[in-house]
């Protein structure tokens, strides 16, 4: 008996996904558990693989097109078996609702079934959300998902053209006409934008464009958490998990979230929204672009949960295995841009936070100690070598003031710094 293969539900609030490339052609085998094809979803790309043996009967959905979760894309059965009528693409599975009630003198009535919203009718959580918040009339919104329903990456775009047309003066245009392409040289080559890059060009044009953007910049002493990683690594190792120092930074940045709430909040029109959990994103470089997996409910984990967290999102985020819920949902973010050498940066905000911390590479460098207060230079100072680090703090000034900041990096480097106290 035929097997269909259809559409996955790749996360809470993922309702489609496109058809990158088909892994296998109708006609050839396909072995239980083998990747099938690659689908795509916002910025993360997943193979799925095939769900039982035997051959590639048909494929219903081809690439590039996007269908809702659910949809029948394909058929897998035995060698010659003909393929039974599927529901087209386009079309969504009904959802049972309760049945009408009827008079108690008439006869019972037939459960009805009535259709969930498509096309432009659906609105996802994550759409009503940044709709209401940004005060749009989705209607002016132009969707190019399935049905013409509205996307993220739709609202975001329209946000973006917005505002770049406040910016010059022509509020009276909803969308900018698109760009022409670019003059080549001959030598010239231009390479399509993928999912992923074109995911993150907008994410941070948006950022840039939605957040007065400041960086307040300090530098930590080191010598307390290169101490306790060298004593305790080992240790780490047999029980399973690789301890980083960006797993001492999340700890850090975690203890100075508890000391400086505010830190911890996104700004809405309505007012400021005050996180009660600690969800914390970790950019990790990828050949193609950039992911920021999150840790969730970092404030309830030890060193050693941070750090087998950390592992796990890392090494799936690298092997392309990461769920798109697992990406969603940070309310602070870390960024160790030092791992590439990089001492200092000026991060851009993960919308819709209100703050990213940057870390810079830990060099040895010489610095003056000194048990006096002063200044002035004194018979007890002493340059000695120490591992030193620059943390970067870019916030939102809609949601935090200087001295916040500084008080939130404070906390940061002192939690560094003393470490093993």
């Amino acid at each position: 008996m035929a097997t269909v293969v259809r559409m996955p539900q790749m996360g809470e609030s993922v309702v489609e996904g496109t058809i990158l490339r088909w892994l296998k052609q109708p006609g050839e085998r396909v072995a239980k558990l083998e990747p099938l094809l690659t689908i795509s979803t916002d910025k993360i790309d997943t193979e799925l693989p095939a769900p039982v043996d035997g051959v590639l009967l048909e494929i219903a959905v081809p690439e590039g097109a996007t269908v809702r979760a659910g949809t029948v894309i394909a058929t897998i059965g035995a060698v010659g078996e003909r393929v039974a009528p599927a529901t087209p693409p386009s079309v969504a599975a009904p959802a049972v609702t309760a049945p009408v009630t009827t008079s108690s003198a008439a006869a019972p009535a037939a459960p009805t079934r009535d259709t969930r919203p498509t096309g432009r009718a659906f609105i996802s959580p994550v759409v009503a959300r940044m709709s209401a918040e940004h005060g749009v009339d989705l209607a002016q919104v132009p969707g190019t998902g399935l049905g013409g329903r509205i996307t993220r990456k739709d609202l975001e775009a329209y946000l973006a053209n917005v505002r770049r047309e406040v910016a010059e003066g022509e509020e009276g245009a909803a969308v900018a006409a698109p760009e022409p392409l670019p003059q080549l040289d001959a030598e010239d080559v231009l390479e399509p934008l993928s999912t992923m890059r074109r995911a993150i060009a907008q994410h941070m044009v948006l950022s840039k464009r939605t957040s007065p953007h400041v960086t307040t910049i300090c530098e930590a002493d080191m010598t307390a958490v290169v101490r306790h990683r060298e004593a305790n690594k080992r240790t780490f190792t047999r029980n399973g998990a690789t301890l980083t120092y960006t797993a001492y930074f999340i700890a850090a940045a975690v203890a100075a979230l508890r000391a400086v709430p505010e830190v911890n909040s996104r700004f809405t029109d309505a007012g400021i929204v005050r996180h009660a959990r600690m969800h914390i994103g970790v950019a990790v470089a990828l050949p193609d672009g950039l992911l920021v997996p999150v840790i969730r409910n970092a404030d309830e984990l030890s060193l050693a949960g941070i750090a087998r967290a950390l592992n796990d999102l890392v090494n799936r985020a690298r092997d392309g295995l990461l769920k798109p819920d697992e990406i969603r949902g940070g309310t602070f973010t870390i960024t160790n841009h030092g791992t590439g050498g990089s001492l200092i940066a000026t991060p851009i905000i993960n919308q819709p936070q209100s703050a990213i911390l940057g870390v810079g590479a830990i060099v040895k460098r010489p610095v003056v100690r000194s048990s006096s207060a002063s200044l002035l230079p004194s018979a007890d100072d002493a340059i000695v070598i120490r591992p030193m680090v620059y943390l970067s703090l870019t916030f939102d000034h809609r949601v935090l003031d200087g001295a916040q900041a500084d008080r939130f990096l404070t906390a940061v480097k002192e939690q560094l710094e003393n470490w093993e106290n």
